[in-house]
């Protein structure tokens, strides 16, 4: 199994627009891998993308990848859709088009029923953005929680009140990827997360000093929302799983590339993500 980190930061890219603190400045004389993309995730395997933020066309780039078959979504969050024009980049040919040419590769859109709902609200003048790009050609829509493949096998479990998030469980022979990106706070006690090889997870806040010395206390409205890292390690216990790598990296956290390198050395098989990381299993 071929997994590759596209994009791994989180409601705000990085460096973010017009920002000039320590970190957005560093990353835009660096660029990557101190800079980041909106979360994303690539399955070389199948040509599989989860999610598409805002710069999906140049993490595609950045990273190098030559194909999309599929593209599967976590949920509805502007973070994880409004780059859902990339299907215009990948499939769209209007010269073709223009001389009665069809498009014959659609890309399969993928994700549960709920998913497919909502995503089907996103509309422009032409109407619902989906039901466009479908008369087009240049999409296959599947509302499904279970997708099986040549090379891999996913689950989308349902999470949250509405059941409108998706946890992706990926299997290969027998190796288990479990990729939480975003909004699975409380983390669901089900048995098919046990035991996975890997569980990639967002949406948590790394540290206590954060952003310009802002000290996040303890009773402050985002640990209710998201993990803290105490929170990140007692799940790795209760689900028996011996790698994690935290992505959905947040600007507000005030922490650069180097700055994960070293805190990844205080913690036992707990890593961070970077635009670019590619995952062998």
């Amino acid at each position: 199994m071929k997994l590759k980190i596209i994009g791994s930061g989180g409601c705000v890219s990085i460096p973010r627009p017009c920002c000039s603190c320590k970190v957005c400045v560093e990353a835009r004389k660096k660029g990557f891998p101190y800079a980041r993309c909106g979360c994303s995730l690539y399955i070389e395997d199948e040509n599989i993308l989860i999610d598409t933020p805002e710069d999906i066309n140049y993490a595609l780039n950045n990273a190098s990848v030559n194909n999309v078959d599929s593209i599967l979504w976590s949920h509805t969050d502007p973070d994880h859709i409004m780059g859902i024009r990339v299907l215009e980049q990948l499939r769209m040919d209007w010269l073709g088009y223009s001389v009665g040419k069809s498009n014959e590769n659609p890309v399969e859109i993928i994700s549960l029923p709920e998913i497919i709902e909502e995503l089907h609200e996103l509309k422009t003048d032409k109407g619902s953005m989906l039901d466009y790009y479908k008369y087009r050609g240049l999409v296959q829509i599947i509302g499904t929680g279970y997708i099986e493949k040549e090379k891999l096998t996913i689950n989308l479990i349902p999470v949250g009140a509405g059941k409108n998030v998706a946890i992706f469980v990926i299997r290969q022979n027998d190796k288990k990827v479990i990729y939480a990106p975003c909004d699975v706070k409380p983390f669901p006690d089900n048995p098919i997360f046990k035991n996975a090889d890997l569980l990639i997870i967002g949406n948590t806040i790394i540290g206590d000093v954060l952003k310009e010395g802002f000290v996040l206390k303890a009773d402050n409205p985002l640990t209710k929302e998201l993990f803290v890292m105490d929170e990140i390690i007692e799940l790795k216990e209760r689900c028996n799983i011996p790698k994690i790598i935290i992505t959905h990296l947040e600007e507000d956290w005030g922490k650069s590339y180097d700055d994960y390198r070293e805190l990844e050395k205080t913690f036992n098989g707990i890593y961070f993500a970077y635009d670019g990381m590619e995952i062998c299993m």
